[in-house]
């Protein structure tokens, strides 16, 4: 299933598979996961925080989890990114639904994570 967002979208080489709380280091959410692969010096990076922020804020059974490929260049790897952000939507079990690449806009987010309610 396509990420609904007009930014850049994108395909792994190969499928990634599903991620556990114990491989993000990090809970999954309830419903989805919103999994950020930022860098430190990336201003897009800050605003998809944003966004996805408050898509959690106002959506219950939803998590946002952001880390820096610096510090996680596993997840960088196993995800083949190529730029930042990438934004991975995992569902409820940690299985890789969408990815993209660059900033969502609010409702491109939402979306994102309304199929899978």
């Amino acid at each position: 299933m396509p990420l609904p967002i007009d930014v850049t979208t994108d395909a792994a080489p190969h499928p990634a598979p599903a991620l556990d709380a114990a491989a993000l280091r990090r809970p999954l959410g309830a419903t989805a996961t919103f999994l950020q692969l930022s860098s430190g010096f990336c201003a897009p990076c800050r605003a998809t925080r944003r966004v996805l922020e408050r898509v959690v804020a106002t959506t219950d059974g939803v998590a946002h989890v952001e880390v820096d490929v610096a510090d996680r260049a596993d997840l960088a790897e196993r995800f083949a990114v190529t730029e930042t952000p990438t934004v991975v939507v995992l569902d409820r079990d940690g299985a890789v639904v969408a990815r993209a690449t660059g900033v969502p806009s609010l409702a491109q987010a939402r979306a994102a994570v309304a199929v899978l309610a």
